[in-house]
């Protein structure tokens, strides 16, 4: 009896290696599934929520086995959560400040490229019932106006704008991306802010929009790169490419960005 059961032992041991290869787990101890391994997770700025959206259905065109998770934050969140050790395949800023200190902190798989240009644009509320006519009219005390926080691109772009013009502004709230910003205005929580021209399109009536003249204006670069021990590095490049492809640069380009 004793002899019988060492013969079967290999034969049991086979049979259990086999049925955990087949259910995709492995024999002891634990890992990743292919489920797991299947999903690219995309840090990117809010500004960029609707074009990267929009890039979903190419991508799966010839990677129907691969899905793309998106996280849309303000630049500065984003790149914290990368430095605090979040696990992401790919990142994209609104500027080149930001992205530089993951670049310096050694957290990009390699450099970061530009891939689109974006610029301000003051929003008010449709119809412009307080007749807006440019930056210096958001110095009216009367007047709430909504900017975001300093450490955000967008508000800090909108300083610089703000500057450049020598107009000092008191805003109501300071907001934590810029999708927030056109939320206020468009809800009628504020009479004007400054956002990209990105967000003013994709809100639609929503808002009006006065134009900031170029003297005063700025050009937001927004970089991409791979990051640093990516789960999933080969389709985190593979995304990337799409982005800066000639189907991603029409997508960018039909959301209202400018290309560089």
């Amino acid at each position: 009896m004793r002899k019988d059961f060492v013969r079967r032992v290999p034969v049991i041991l086979a049979v259990l290696l086999i049925a955990a290869a087949c259910t995709g787990q492995p024999a002891e101890g634990g890992g990743e599934t292919d489920d797991a391994q299947r999903e690219v997770i995309v840090l990117a700025a809010a500004s960029l929520t609707e074009v990267f959206q929009s890039l979903e259905e190419p991508f799966g065109a010839t990677r129907s086995d691969v899905s793309l998770q998106f996280s849309f934050e303000s630049s500065s969140t984003l790149v914290t959560q990368v430095q605090q050790g979040i696990e992401a395949d790919v990142i994209a800023t609104a500027d080149e400040v930001t992205m530089g200190e993951l670049e310096s902190g050694g957290l990009l798989a390699g450099p970061p490229q530009v891939f689109a240009l974006n610029e301000l644009v003051i929003i008010v509320e449709p119809g412009n019932p307080r007749n807006v006519q440019g930056l210096p009219d958001l110095a009216d005390p009367e007047l709430k106006v909504v900017l975001a926080a300093e450490e955000v691109p967008a508000g800090a772009y909108a300083r610089e704008a703000l500057g450049s013009a020598g107009v000092e502004v008191e805003p109501v709230s300071l907001e934590e991306d810029v999708k927030a910003v056109v939320s206020k205005v468009s809800l009628g929580e504020a009479d004007a802010g400054i956002a990209y021209v990105t967000d003013a399109q994709a809100a639609g009536s929503a808002v009006s929009t006065v134009p900031i003249p170029e003297e005063h204006n700025v050009v937001a670069r927004y970089p991409i790169a791979v990051l640093n021990d990516a789960p999933n590095d080969n389709h985190a490049q593979a995304f990337v490419e799409l982005v800066l492809s000639e189907e991603g640069r029409q997508a960018l380009s039909e959301s209202g960005f400018g290309l560089p």
